[in-house]
């Protein structure tokens, strides 16, 4: 399944308020494609298509997330996951791809060493391990030191698996805070009582020999979620101390000045306009934090006439005095047909100094690039999208992130987009290069 989780949406009619981008999904703007159809807004092109390709192209296996570092860029896939070279970013190259089948394998990676989320119960560590007793979820180590034959150096067995991940860099060793829901009842690798998060601390230098470190459970009243305990992601910012973390029923800021020992500095909580409390992202100055519903878990179509735009959409907070407070909301403004699953998804931010602007994925709604430098009004300023998927189901962008001058889309189904945004709002980002990015461990720019 790609979602993370599934529910029926909300009845049309919740009122809108303040704050609330006006050109939203609720009022009514026409369709924006037809089936198989390519759009964009004036100022982005489309400059390059890698499909999925053998053996990353089965039925089930999906595009996930993105990492980045130098010319290379990681792909995860349901599959395992695939490394292309973008020294030219319009004329991206296969470097290797490796056959590691598994949920959902959201992929970071840091100096040699590739790290994999393993959320479904598997028959061991290695991958080559499906069959048999599922008794196994977590995460798995590369070395890519290699880039075309990077090799398996070690596992991390987690409860509940892993559905993300979030690296925090230590010197010699690397933590990573790893989320997943649960517990499930009768399981053999979720059981009750299931702490919110889990840390693991990987030694840079054996990778071999990581380990789970720490277990804290973040905040001990009981989450306002009717799926499950654990959070979905945590968005790591190191240089401010801070983290957020989106954890299904609530947002959590902590901070992480021992980074394995989190401290909670306030919960919030939302049952009106939250279903999934799904991602975070820290402006560059770490004033504002985005939070992100994944209204349907990725699987239904909110981006329709009867969805409100505060529903399945982006809330802005500003950190006001040590404290998260709410200032308005953003949703694509194109409407989607009712067979296109579409919510706010994975994204990043694009590095444009004094400005706040975001690149997101809403899986068939597209990829949206829009500014919140006005926390309270928000707009939406580039786009790009397909029409329905021909083939019904699951699709469209997973994450979308911008790195280096571009923006690159890990599409489900159809693979890595590639894309240019040509803007006076956004041009100045093209003076800012990164050596690495992992969207849940954020840099300053």
């Amino acid at each position: 399944m790609a979602s993370a989780c599934a529910a029926e949406p909300p009845a049309a009619g919740t009122p809108t308020p303040a704050g609330t981008q006006e050109t939203s999904a609720a009022a009514g703007t026409p369709a924006a494609s037809a089936p198989g159809d390519v759009k964009t807004s004036p100022n982005v092109e489309h400059v390059a298509h890698i499909p999925r390709a053998a053996p990353l192209n089965g039925e089930a296996d999906f595009n996930t997330d993105l990492a980045f570092q130098g010319d290379y860029a990681y792909v995860g896939n349901f599959g395992g996951f695939a490394i292309y070279d973008i020294s030219d970013p319009t004329k991206p190259q296969v470097v290797s791809q490796v056959s590691c089948p598994a949920q959902q394998n959201d992929v970071t990676v840091h100096e040699n060493l590739l790290i994999l989320s393993i959320d479904e119960p598997r028959g061991g560590p290695e991958c080559d391990s499906g069959e048999g007793r599922r008794s196994w979820e977590g995460l798995r180590i590369f070395d890519i030191s290699d880039k075309k034959s990077p090799e398996y150096v070690g596992a991390v067995q987690t409860e509940c698996g892993s559905h993300t991940h979030t690296m925090v860099p230590a010197g010699e060793s690397l933590y990573v805070y790893v989320s997943s829901p649960g517990p499930e009842p009768d399981s053999e690798t979720c059981p009750a009582p299931h702490e919110l998060i889990q840390i693991v601390e990987v030694p840079i230098k054996s990778p071999e020999k990581a380990k789970v470190v720490a277990k804290p459970d973040i905040f001990p009243e009981r989450q306002h979620s009717e799926f499950a305990s654990g959070c979905h992601d945590i968005t790591a910012y190191p240089e401010k101390k801070l983290a957020a973390a989106a954890c299904f029923g609530d947002g959590v800021l902590l901070d992480i000045a021992d980074p394995v020992k989190p401290k909670v500095l306030q919960q919030l909580t939302d049952t009106e306009n939250f279903q999934i409390w799904h991602s975070a992202t820290f402006n560059n100055d770490g004033t504002k934090v985005v939070f992100s519903d994944e209204l349907g878990g990725g699987g239904q179509a909110t981006c329709d006439t009867n969805t409100p735009a505060t529903k399945g959409a982006n809330a802005v907070y500003d950190l006001v005095g040590g404290k998260l407070e709410k200032r308005g909301y953003f949703k694509i403004p194109r409407v989607q047909q009712e067979d296109e699953n579409c919510v706010a998804h994975n994204g990043s931010l694009v590095p444009v100094k004094g400005k706040d602007i975001m690149v997101q994925a809403w899986y068939q709604g597209g990829v949206s690039i829009w500014d919140f430098t006005d926390s309270a009004a928000p707009k939406e300023i580039g786009f790009f999208e397909r029409g329905p998927h021909p083939e019904g189901g699951i699709a469209g962008s997973w994450s979308a992130y911008y790195y280096n001058g571009y923006i690159y889309s890990s599409d489900i189904l159809e693979g890595l987009d590639v894309l240019k945004i040509t803007d006076p709002l956004t041009d100045p980002a093209g003076q800012v290069k990164m050596d690495d990015f992992n969207v849940q461990t954020q840099k300053s720019y």
